[in-house]
């Protein structure tokens, strides 16, 4: 098979913990792997970032684990760092006996010869319209206006100049 990346990243995300392989294929197609466990706060997130740049490593491919993988992705982004987000099932190893280690290797080998799928992750724009939405409503939800009820959701929109039907509008004619 052709090695479409010969510098690449696999990545098990977890709640609490990141482990990250890093697949390095030299010319005459032997893969050399650096291993390396983060934790998932801020400080370790960006030590992470800078690891991968040490290596000159600018692709990564990560499962998408609940909702863990989104400060990863968002930390790796903004450094201009092409992360492929993937559904685990699509990068499930063989059965046997699994660890963060043997998942994170088999992830960077799938993602070395382009053999993985990857999700669609809407443009950084576009994901700050949704959260917007989101938080949108759950200020309107919480209770913070109750007289009105009714009529509360629409005025509270309008005062803060955000309308889902203008939004919902401009991304289906697109």
């Amino acid at each position: 098979m052709k090695t479409v990346f010969p510098v690449c990243c696999g990545v098990d995300v977890h709640k609490n913990v990141i482990v990250a392989t890093i697949a390095i294929t030299d010319k005459s197609n032997i893969t050399h792997y650096i291993v390396e466990s983060f934790s998932t706060i801020n400080v370790d997130l960006y030590r992470f970032r800078t690891w991968l740049l040490e290596h000159r490593c600018f692709n990564v491919c990560m499962e998408s684990t609940g909702k863990y993988w989104i400060p990863v992705f968002n930390i790796l982004e903004e450094a201009g760092i092409n992360v492929l987000l993937t559904h685990p099932k699509y990068v499930r190893a063989i059965k046997g006996k699994k660890t963060d280690k043997k998942d994170s290797k088999w992830i960077s080998d799938l993602f070395k010869f382009d053999m993985v799928r990857s999700s669609f992750i809407p443009p950084k724009d576009i994901r700050a319209l949704r959260e917007l939405g989101r938080n949108t409503d759950r200020f309107l939800l919480s209770g913070t206006f109750v007289v009105g009820r009714g009529k509360t959701r629409p005025r509270v929109k309008m005062l803060v100049r955000f309308k889902h039907r203008h939004i919902n509008t401009d991304f289906r004619n697109n």
